[in-house]
Order: C-alpha cells, then structure tokens, then sequence
C-alpha cells in the first residue's frame, strides 16, 4: 500500500507518518512543494531513528506522482469528502493520498480526483474543521491495513 501527501507542510506530521508507513510496510510518496525540508531535525525527531528506513519518493507534482503509479487505485481524503473511510473498500497495492495541513487540496486538485464526491473522509463531531494529518492517516492506515488481514505484521 502507498501513502501520499500532496504538499506536507509541518515536518513532524510527516516524520510520525512515515514511521507509521515503516511499521505497516506502506511506501510514502510527497507530492509538489514541501513546507519543509526532509533534512530538518523536526522530520527526524517524529520519525525517530527509523527515518533513514523509509521508502520515500518525492514527486515534482500530482501529474508526475499519478504517472508514477499507473494503474493503481487512487483514494483522496478530505474533510468534505463523500465517503466515510471505513467505507471504502481498500486493496493492497492502493495510493491513499492527503491533502497538506492547512489548506487540503486545493479545487484543481478536486476536480482530478473526481470532485468531492469521490473523496473520503473521517467522521468527526464537534466544531473542528479537520483532523492532524499524521493522526488522520494513521487511522485510515490501520483500517486499510485491516481489510486486507494486517500481511506481514507480527
């Protein structure tokens, strides 16, 4: 399974997440402009020592990150989306792709995918407009990972 972030923008979020993709066996992809660079410290502390173990591409934009993984499910989440993500039916060579933290995907992005009604979202109460990424991607990890019966884990 493959991980993408579009745009990442606080360096913690993408160290804890790429040491969830090393726990899981999930490729992280990072697509367009970081708000970051992936030497900075912040990136390296969240991943702990584990960084140097993750499978990380970098893509210049979206059209290249898409021709990089032809043929492959693509699931885009968002805040707006359509679809819970406990209903999604994920495969194990699926792409789940992240908008950056503060500013999502931005509607070209929206349009590509589909439009909001082929996002998916995570469910959530109160007055918050969206979830932390890192958060946000370790639960729909963990639920992907379950359907397809948790391969290679301990």
């Amino acid at each position: 399974m493959h991980i993408a972030l579009y745009e990442p923008e606080i360096p913690g979020n993408t160290g804890s997440i790429g040491r969830v993709c090393l726990g899981t066996g999930c490729a992280l992809h990072l697509i367009g402009r970081l708000g970051f660079s992936l030497d900075e410290k912040y990136v390296r502390r969240a991943g702990l020592d584990y960084w140097q173990h993750v499978d990380v591409t970098c893509h210049a934009d979206l059209a290249a990150f898409v021709a990089a993984l032809p043929g492959r499910r693509l699931w885009w989440f968002s805040a707006r989306g359509g679809l819970r993500y406990d209903e999604a039916r994920y495969g194990p060579d699926d792409v789940l792709v992240f908008g950056g933290e503060t500013r999502g995907f931005p509607p070209a992005v929206r349009d590509q995918a589909g439009g909001d009604g082929a996002m998916v979202r995570l469910p959530m109460r109160g007055a918050i407009r969206s979830l932390n990424l890192a958060n946000a991607v370790t639960a729909v990890v963990y639920e992907a990972w379950r359907q397809n019966g948790f391969p290679g884990s301990a």
